[in-house]
């Protein structure tokens, strides 16, 4: 698995860096020149918080030689743009490489520049990624010039996502939900924006093993194992927001009824069967009543649903 990841690794930095520089040779501007005077140029105009915010920003450390500001400032990312420094007037042209508004650059050429740099780590498995598919912008998500990116704030983080995962956000406010609004869970915890080898761009390669990252509890190997369990922790739990407890897909006993029916195994289940809750009348008689009419639930008695590691825990009861 570890030689896997980096044969990946090693690709998908591969790749990014061959494409990124591809596209900025194509679309740089044949005899385009660098503004003189750097930062204090494009700060005569742009002097405004929005645009001076990168100042304080690790972008604008002059002494590491790989910050932008230690290149060619501002243009290390808008490209060179002296035409437009030294232009006046409504008929100015706009920068080599613009990230917003109606002078927009195609994304090709806005991610070209991002990758410049940020083509390794999380980022390396981008190509082909649902967000670049789908013609997201870096500029989209992040915003290089605010001191506090707010995609890179535990607290923030979510409502950037929100903005186009409205399914999402609704279900982040029903009864049962990861603690996403209170601040301590965000969605990079589970998915990669970037991309990921695995569906839904979730951080590891399988559901269970994203899950396990928080509950490591339910991970075993368990001597008594619940297969639902071990396939896919989605079986029972949704994980964006569920108005049952814990995040579970619909009432605990029509749940368990769904595998657990007297019909197909025999097992009872929460509406009778051979092995329900056992009823006894006044007058001695022998029926079985189910665990639905008696207001119980399946964990009232099978409380180690996740499996157990008891030898006598064959069902689940410890």
């Amino acid at each position: 698995m570890g030689k896997i990841r980096l044969a990946m690794t090693f690709l998908g930095v591969l790749g990014a860096a061959l494409w990124a520089s591809s596209t900025r040779a194509a679309d740089e501007p044949p005899g385009a020149t660098y503004t003189v005077g750097g930062v204090q140029a494009c700060m005569h105009c742009h002097d405004e918080p929005p645009v001076r915010g990168i100042l304080q920003t690790p972008h604008a450390v002059k002494g590491d030689s790989r910050t932008p500001f230690a290149q060619h400032d501002c243009e290390t990312c808008h490209g060179p743009s002296e035409a437009h420094s030294l232009g006046r007037g409504r008929n100015k042209p706009p920068p080599s490489v613009v990230f917003s508004g109606p002078h927009a650059s195609p994304v090709e050429k806005q991610n070209g520049m991002c990758l410049t740099c940020h083509e390794s780590g999380l980022r390396m498995n981008w190509q082909g990624s649902p967000h670049q598919q789908n013609q997201i912008g870096c500029a989209n998500c992040h915003n290089p010039h605010l001191p506090k990116d707010l995609v890179l704030v535990k607290v923030s983080q979510p409502q950037v996502c929100f903005t186009c995962h409205s399914q999402q956000r609704a279900e982040s406010f029903e009864y049962s939900h990861h603690p996403i609004r209170e601040g301590k869970v965000v969605c990079s915890d589970c998915h990669n924006p970037h991309g990921s080898p695995a569906d839904k761009q979730l951080r590891e390669f399988t559901v269970n093993e994203t899950c396990y990252n928080c509950h490591a509890e339910k991970r075993g190997p368990l001597l008594w194992e619940h297969q639902p369990v071990r396939d896919n922790c989605m079986n029972c739990h949704t994980p964006h927001g569920s108005n049952e407890a814990r995040l579970m897909k619909e009432r605990m006993n029509f749940l368990c009824s769904s595998c657990h029916s007297a019909e197909s195994n025999n097992s009872g289940g929460a509406f009778g069967g051979r092995a329900s809750i056992p009823y006894h009348s006044p007058i001695g008689s022998s029926f079985v009543n189910s665990a639905l009419a008696n207001q119980r639930q399946c964990v009232n008695c099978h409380s180690q649903v996740h499996g157990s590691n008891s030898p006598s825990g064959a069902f689940f009861f410890r």
